[in-house]
C-alpha cells in the first residue's frame, strides 16, 4: 500500500505540471467512492432496515464503477493540460497559423475545463447516495461515511477551481452555461455535505 502511494505522491511532487489540482481533485474522489464503498458493505453485514439496505445497495452500484472512473478522470485532467500545454506551443508566424493556433487553444482549453466539471458533477452525485446511507447506514462506521462526504465535497471544490481558471481564458455562450453549472454544482455539494455532517452529529449524539 506504502510503495503504491509513494508512487503517485512522487508524480504529483514532481516538477512536472501534470499531474495538478485536477488530478488530485479527482484521486480524492476515488477515495471517497472507497470510503462509503466499505462502509455500505459494513452495514450490510449487519442486521439494517430495509431502507439501509436499500442505500448501501445504491452506493455499491455507483461507487463501485464510481472509483474506476475517478482514476480515469485524474490522468484524462492530466492528458487535458497537455493538451493545453501543445496548443499554446503551435506555431503563430502568420495569420492562417495564428486563427489555427486560437482555435486549437480555444477547444484544449474547453477540454481542460470539462474534465474537472465531470469530477464536480461525480462528487455531487456521490454525496446524494452518502446522505441516504448515513440516515439508514452502520452507526459505527458513520465517521467514515462522514470522512467520505468530506472528501466527495473537497473534490468538488477543487474541480471548481480547476473549470474556472480554463474558463476564464475564453468567451462565448457555451462558457457562460458551464460556469452557472458549475456554481450550481458547488451550491449542492456544499447543501449536501451540510445535511450530512447534521445526520452524523445526530446519530453519534455529538
Amino acid at each position: 500500500m506504502n510503495e503504491g502511494y509513494k508512487e503517485i505522491l512522487s508524480r504529483i511532487s514532481s516538477s512536472s505540471p501534470t499531474p495538478g489540482g485536477g488530478s488530485v481533485a479527482a484521486l480524492a474522489l476515488a477515495h471517497a467512492h472507497s470510503l462509503a464503498l466499505m462502509v455500505a458493505r459494513l452495514s450490510k453485514g449487519r442486521k439494517i432496515s430495509a431502507d439501509g439496505v436499500k442505500a448501501a445497495d445504491a452506493v455499491i452500484i455507483s461507487s463501485e464503477p464510481g472509483a474506476d472512473r475517478a482514476i480515469v478522470l485524474a490522468e484524462k485532467d492530466a492528458e487535458a493540460f497537455d493538451a493545453v500545454m501543445r496548443a499554446y506551443r503551435l506555431p503563430k508566424g502568420d495569420e492562417a497559423e495564428v486563427s489555427v493556433r486560437k482555435g486549437e487553444i480555444r477547444n484544449a482549453t474547453w477540454g481542460a475545463a470539462a474534465v474537472p466539471l465531470e469530477t464536480a458533477f461525480e462528487a455531487s452525485e456521490l454525496l446524494v447516495s452518502i446522505q441516504k446511507l448515513a440516515e439508514h447506514g452502520n452507526s459505527n462506521a458513520l465517521t467514515d461515511l462522514a470522512a467520505s462526504a468530506e472528501l466527495a465535497n473537497t473534490a468538488a471544490h477543487i474541480a471548481a477551481m480547476n473549470v474556472r481558471i480554463n474558463l476564464v481564458s475564453i468567451e462565448g455562450e457555451d462558457v457562460e452555461k458551464e460556469a452557472a453549472r458549475i456554481e450550481g454544482l458547488l451550491a449542492t455539494s456544499n447543501e449536501l455535505v451540510g445535511i450530512i455532517r447534521s445526520i452524523v452529529s445526530e446519530r453519534l449524539g455529538w
